[in-house]
């Protein structure tokens, strides 16, 4: 009878182990952002991924955050998670482009939709899939896991009374924004966020733009440039991933892939409510500290917006990844156009 209740206690074990996945085991990540942790949303989301994976997986899935540089340098985290030296990055797609041209469309995209539509063709239109797909033929796995309000434009020493004028200037610049300022004769470079502060100060730089109001006050960027441009034409709102070692995500069960997803899709919901209610107060900030905001003309933002759907014609023309994406997103902005012609105020 004994041997009767421990077989049958033993099979009822195995079988509820089984349904609740923990026959996978444990999964520890090293996750190293491409953001420092005080930096606000860019970095700090970071650690409140940490947070909330850690505390909902029930000790199944524990990661930690890692400062950028900590393990390796944060532009070359595509090929060591990769190569698994290291597990995971906090970071956003847009930093691959040289990899692959397509991942920029699946970070920010020129003129192009604000958070909620832009969601919406990322998880319901195809975005993220398409996204996954070409992650996967690197051994990369990535969850759309934030996203943030509209950048600024950028910083100046000098007013700038039309866009050429930046003909021939050296600007930090990120994305597929880059190049519309490329192609307009701006000698763009990408430079992390740590860097930027001192190029700017000695001159190495003439302009840069970063991300939002809230983000910039705190990088400083007021003490060397005292002109502040809006809008942010080249990113309306900015997607950011948990980008995995494909190997380590296909090892986790369904619950560990579950607890994933979930905390990026509560990840999203925090950034976008955070994002918009920090940037007023910083706006003030920035004033009270001497800084001029301006708006682009109408003349510029067409402009800019005639070099941008030249500038995805070629990429498009260039790469057939690029070209899938960006007719997804065409398609999908159209169709969504109708409801949201009806559905919102102007």
């Amino acid at each position: 009878m004994k041997k009767f209740f421990l077989t049958a206690a033993l099979g009822a074990a195995v079988a509820i182990t089984g349904a609740s996945g923990a026959m996978a085991g444990k999964i520890r990540m090293k996750m190293e952002s491409t953001y420092p942790s005080k930096l606000a949303q860019l970095g700090s989301l970071g650690k409140t991924l940490e947070h909330n994976i850690n505390t909902t997986s029930g000790g199944t899935v524990q990661v930690k955050f890692y400062e950028p540089g900590a393990l390796v340098p944060p532009l070359e985290l595509f090929d060591a998670i990769r190569s698994g030296a290291v597990d995971a990055a906090w970071s956003t797609p847009g930093y691959w482009q040289g990899k692959e041209p397509a991942l920029a469309l699946f970070a920010s995209v020129p003129f192009g939709p604000s958070a909620g539509e832009y969601l919406a063709w990322m998880w319901y239109g195809g975005g993220e899939k398409m996204m996954q797909d070409i992650y996967h033929r690197h051994g990369l796995h990535s969850i759309t896991c934030g996203v943030i309000a509209p950048e600024a434009s950028g910083w100046f020493r000098k007013p700038v009374q039309s866009i050429t004028d930046l003909k021939g200037k050296k600007m930090r610049f990120f994305g597929l924004g880059a190049k519309v300022m490329q192609k307009l004769g701006v000698d763009t470079q990408l430079l992390a966020g740590a860097d930027i502060y001192p190029a700017l100060e000695r001159g190495a730089i003439d302009a840069t733009e970063f991300s939002m109001p809230a983000i910039d006050l705190s990088l400083g960027f007021y003490q060397v440039a005292k002109h502040y441009y809006f809008p942010g034409w080249h990113q309306q709102s900015t997607l950011f991933e948990l980008l995995l070692n494909k190997k380590k995500w296909d090892a986790m069960d369904a619950q560990q892939k579950a607890v994933l997803q979930t905390a990026c899709k509560a990840n999203v919901a925090i950034g976008l409510a955070e994002g918009e209610a920090i940037q007023f107060g910083a706006i003030k900030k920035l004033q009270a500290k001497g800084v001029k905001l301006h708006r682009w003309s109408d003349e510029d933002i067409a402009l800019l917006r005639k070099t941008w759907n030249e500038v995805a014609a070629e990429e498009a023309a260039k790469n057939a990844d690029f070209k899938k994406a960006w007719d997804s997103l065409q398609k999908f902005r159209a169709d969504y156009k109708v409801w949201k012609d009806y559905g919102y105020l102007k």
